[in-house]
């Protein structure tokens, strides 16, 4: 027992961290994907950025990175975890790599150069030609400075002390996903619709914040999870609202240091409220309002949190296979036949997922099953768990339910992306919306969602939660304040 205290006491006084952050804007002209077509960018509304976070106990290190991409690929955080272990020697287990999932960035997929070269020149067409496209000079670009930021936030490592705390913010997330009257779900339902019956889930209004400051009280960065949609879309290449969230919190906090910002649970969460009767604003105001907000609360939770130590540090991962729900032989014949006839002739929609069928028939033939990755990392008292999907909201909730962590933080769209993952019920008999169909994006078996919640709770149970920081005690009570012991006064 003894040696356990020394040993903790030891990591609390070598306890370190670091920021960093590198630019990751996409070049105009390029892709922007984050629907199922071709879109490119035509101006930069604000930078996109890579943001890194090392912590080092004195026995371990670990890196969180927070990058302002629509997702990642598997491979893509692969290789930037090589150059990361190469070049300052964190193992790959202890980095975590998650996208905000924002909207408004650069060219990383669907699809790359010689992905469907297996396949026949019409689905070659459709995949090259008509679905979102990565950018392999971009991505080189983006595994680059992955490794750049984080072995930047190593070598800035400084003594430090860490606050947790989680704050609350509910006016600006929304599950899109509606029950109508009848009992089936559909999302965005649309504003003024009579059949609304009411949302069909809940959201997540959890601030979760982690703060380092070095020993002079001066503020290193910043850690923040939240679970929203990042698709206010403000015109151009953006990072979305997590721009206005940075902002906010340098300002509110008078230090221009990174903000790691890592995306919950948010399959079914955007800042979309169908149940309004008011319009949305453009995607300007709704990136101001989102990020505002989000950042206000992470200045309050800033603020009241007491710096300590965060201690102790640990990371665990499991990769393992998944297969895909495979499409029947008729749906993939009608669906062929569909997508050889003119958008404008059977309608934009109906067009578009019988392209994605014919995609994922042919993604299948090559590779039935998905690689995916869960990763617990700790920092003290909270535990980021991480899953590769737009992950429904419901299981992040009970991730933190279930937890036996003061501060448990779902990270969805990390260390990979296997398109969206919703509940069983969600494929029920009430179930629906469009997350649960069937794409080359989402096609995950209907278990997945379990099987990354399961395995997240079972690499985070057996970590020992450190203690949260708390201020000192006040002093032994002796007697009141002299001033304010009197009876009162009248004359």
């Amino acid at each position: 027992m003894l040696a356990v205290v020394f040993l903790a006491r030891a990591s609390a006084a070598e306890f370190k961290a670091g920021f960093a952050q590198r630019d990751i804007t996409p070049d105009i002209g390029m892709e922007m994907p984050g629907n199922y077509g071709k879109n490119f960018g035509r101006s930069v509304h604000d930078p996109c950025k890579v943001r890194a976070a090392v912590f080092d106990d004195g026995i371990k290190r670990v890196a969180l990175v927070g990058i302002d991409t629509l997702f990642i690929r598997r491979e893509n955080v692969q290789a930037a975890r090589k150059l990361i272990q190469e070049r300052c020697g964190i193992p790959p287990e202890h980095v975590m790599i998650g996208a905000s999932h924002s909207h408004s960035s650069g060219p990383v997929g669907w699809v790359m150069p010689g992905d469907f070269d297996h396949a026949s020149p019409f689905v070659q067409m459709l995949a090259y030609e008509k679905s979102p496209g990565g950018d392999p000079g971009y991505i080189k670009r983006l595994e680059k400075a992955i490794a750049d930021a984080v072995c930047l936030a190593n070598e800035f490592r400084v003594e430090a002390r860490c606050s947790f705390g989680s704050g609350r913010e509910d006016k600006v997330s929304f599950n899109r996903r509606l029950r109508l009257k009848n009992g089936t779900t559909i999302t965005h339902a649309g504003r003024g619709n009579p059949d609304i019956f009411d949302y069909a889930g809940p959201i997540d209004p959890e601030v979760g914040v982690i703060g380092a400051w070095d020993k002079n009280n001066r503020l290193l960065g910043v850690i923040v999870n939240f679970a929203c949609h990042a698709t206010t879309s403000p015109p151009g290449f953006s990072a979305n609202w997590i721009h206005y969230l940075e902002q906010t919190i340098r300002g509110g906090m008078a230090a221009e240091v990174p903000v790691v910002f890592l995306q919950g649970a948010c399959g079914d969460i955007t800042q979309v409220d169908n149940l309004s009767p008011y319009a949305d604003g453009p995607g300007e105001k709704q990136a101001q309002r989102v990020g505002g907000s989000v950042g206000a609360e992470a200045v309050k939770v800033l603020l009241r949190a007491e710096p300590g130590a965060a201690v102790p540090l640990d990371a665990r991962s499991k990769v393992w296979k998944i297969k895909r729900r495979v499409p029947d032989s008729e749906r993939v014949k009608k669906s062929l036949e569909l997508a050889q006839k003119p958008e404008k002739e059977i309608g934009h929609s109906e067009w578009v997922f019988a392209k994605e069928i014919v995609l994922l028939d042919a993604l299948i033939a090559r590779q039935p099953t998905e690689e995916v990755e869960v990763q617990a990392i700790q920092v003290g008292p909270a535990v980021f768990i991480s899953n590769p999907a737009e992950y429904f909201v419901e299981y992040g909730l009970e991730m933190k339910k279930r937890s036996n962590f003061k501060f448990t933080w779902p990270v969805e769209l990390a260390n990979g992306c296997v398109g969206y993952v919703p509940t069983e019920e969600a494929f029920g008999p009430n179930g629906g919306g469009y997350e649960t169909r069937l794409t080359f994006y989402s096609n995950l078996e209907i278990s997945a969602g379990r099987q990354f919640i399961e395995t997240g709770l079972a690499l985070a149970t057996p970590m020992t939660p450190g203690k949260v920081p708390e201020p000192p005690k006040a002093p032994p009570f002796t007697a009141p304040w002299s001033y304010g012991n009197v009876r009162p006064e009248l004359r």
